[in-house]
């Protein structure tokens, strides 16, 4: 049995959802940022939860969210985790204090970026290193970016940590092998198009996973 778990992010089709739930996915990603081709209606998130076993974790990903979005959104899809995107310490340490467990992102493109990781130790319950996006990049993720994966050797981690940023089905055995990561994350990795999962790739990359 893998050592490795994997969330497929940014789900939106019942057909992509079942397709990571029978892969085999630990937890699936529901996307809450307007300006992303992955957002989703509250309705239609709340369909999507419905289809949601209970062994398989529901994460809303959030960017520096207002309480009244994710209220609404927790209630809706009955969330397991807030995953915050470009949110303080302070804030992140807030929402936790509301009874739901956080996972904090942190952009990763120099060694130096690492230490922002350490703010969050008393503040989330998990950390998320994702790949730095450019500075006048719409979105904080979800673009197929990766970062330099020895960046993370030697690193004394806080707290129990995810591997996200351009990982794909040919690439997740490597990533997974090269930083000891136990939870991996993809949103574009498997997708046709911007906002499109792709079952098949869904499939090709939890397979992969089984074998790290």
């Amino acid at each position: 049995m893998s050592r490795v778990t994997a969330k497929i992010c940014g789900l939106s089709t019942p057909e992509t959802l079942d397709a990571a739930i029978a892969g085999g996915a630990s937890h699936v990603g529901f996307v809450f940022f307007a300006p992303s081709p992955r957002n989703l209606a509250f309705d239609v998130a709340q369909g999507l939860a419905n289809r949601v076993p209970r062994h398989v974790g529901k994460v809303g990903v959030f960017v520096d969210p207002e309480d009244a979005l994710l209220d609404a959104a927790i209630v809706a899809a009955g969330l397991d985790a807030v995953q915050l995107h470009k949110t303080t310490p302070e804030r992140a340490a807030a929402i936790r204090a509301r009874g739901i467990p956080v996972w904090a992102a942190v952009a990763i493109k120099a060694r130096a970026d690492l230490n922002a990781a350490l703010n969050y130790g008393q503040a989330v319950d998990k950390i998320l290193y994702d790949a730095k996006t450019p500075d006048h990049a719409a979105l904080p993720g979800g673009m197929g970016l990766r970062f330099d994966w020895s960046l993370l050797d030697d690193f004394r981690h806080p707290l129990g940590w995810a591997l996200s940023g351009g990982l794909t089905p040919g690439n997740v055995i490597e990533a997974a092998r090269r930083t000891g990561a136990s939870l991996v994350d993809v949103s574009s990795g498997v997708e046709s198009a911007p906002g499109v999962k792709d079952v098949d790739k869904i499939a090709a990359f939890l397979k992969a996973v089984a074998q790290c």
